[in-house]
């Protein structure tokens, strides 16, 4: 690593805003409760207070508020009002009460091989599962990525989102930006895909690691 390139050293425990253990429970997973969270999310969207969507739309403020903690079920008439003050089909509501959830299990060995842009000789890569259009608004694309022993050097890549590395086997010096990482098994990169990135010096091969690409759907 060069001299300039800060190394990461937690200084105590994060806060990280996000439970990982969260789950919902059966209330929150009820359809009024479904609703309420489309309408809430719409009404957020467009910028509106609970006074402004009920002064467009007729409803009391009480019942709008009832409606988005998912304490009263809207009757269809209400649900079309709403629908006509968001400018979406009455069906948008229930969006995340019947969305599938998307799962995949890729077993060993059933990885599919792909050709990403930019691909050189000797560098293999494996995608392992990948989910499109999806409730998260990301996109996310995890490679299991090989380096033989005729692989090209050439840190050129360049893309949107964030991408993180974690070494598997083999030793690579990797460019970000104009900093140098030289890494080994059990060493991690997690950084900024915009900036040219890529193995800049094959130290010990073969080398393999996983890539995990995010970037926004669309």
């Amino acid at each position: 690593m060069t001299d300039d390139a800060q190394a990461f050293v937690p200084r105590g425990k994060p806060a990280l805003s996000q439970d990982p253990h969260k789950v919902r429970d059966l209330s929150e997973r009820n359809l009024e409760a479904a609703i309420g969270r489309e309408v809430r999310a719409f009404r957020r969207q467009q910028g509106l207070t609970v006074a402004d969507l009920a002064q467009v739309t007729g409803l009391s403020i009480g019942m709008l508020s009832k409606i988005e903690n998912g304490i009263t079920s809207p009757s269809l008439t209400t649900l079309q009002v709403l629908s006509h003050a968001f400018s979406v089909p009455v069906t948008a509501f229930f969006k995340s009460y019947e969305e599938r959830r998307e799962v995949q299990h890729v077993q060993a060995g059933d990885h599919i091989e792909v050709e990403r842009r930019g691909t050189r000789s000797g560098h293999q890569y494996n995608l392992l599962g990948h989910i499109g259009s999806n409730n998260s608004g990301v996109v996310v694309e995890p490679y299991l990525i090989t380096l033989s022993t005729e692989a090209d050097i050439f840190p050129t890549f360049q893309h949107e989102g964030l991408e993180m590395l974690y070494m598997l086997e083999g030793e690579v010096t990797y460019r970000h930006g104009d900093k140098l990482f030289h890494l080994k098994p059990g060493d991690s990169l997690f950084f900024d895909a915009d900036a040219r990135h890529g193995p800049e010096v094959l130290n010990k091969l073969p080398a393999r690691y996983l890539s995990v690409i995010a970037y926004p759907q669309g």
